[in-house]
């Protein structure tokens, strides 16, 4: 089901009927250039998470200036449906697994 979904958005031929009833969405608002943004969730949903354009930016890393790229996430869910330190901890898995396949 989700190879089949997935085939559909990128050929751009999946109905919206299709896409109702999601739990979380994602939303690429940095495929048209933004950084930041606050998604609103929309019932039934549960929570949005926001990915915006990577950017390039300094950190300190063993006390030297290292330069990397960055991709700025934000997540916006319902406290009816989940803790603010679940959702936190949703964030940290979802970074890690980035940074393990941004890795390979």
């Amino acid at each position: 089901m989700l190879n089949k979904t997935v085939e559909g958005i990128r050929a751009r031929r999946i109905g919206r009927e299709q896409l109702q009833h999601a739990t979380i969405t994602l939303s690429n608002f940095g495929a048209i250039a933004g950084i930041f943004a606050t998604p609103v969730v929309t019932p039934p949903q549960v929570a949005i998470v926001g990915a915006g354009r990577i950017i390039e930016k300094v950190i300190l890393r063993e006390g030297q200036a290292v330069g990397v790229k960055a991709l700025p996430l934000s997540i916006t869910f319902d406290h009816r449906a989940c803790t603010g330190g679940e959702a936190a901890r949703f964030v940290k898995v979802l970074v890690e697994h980035l940074q393990r396949a941004s890795a390979n």
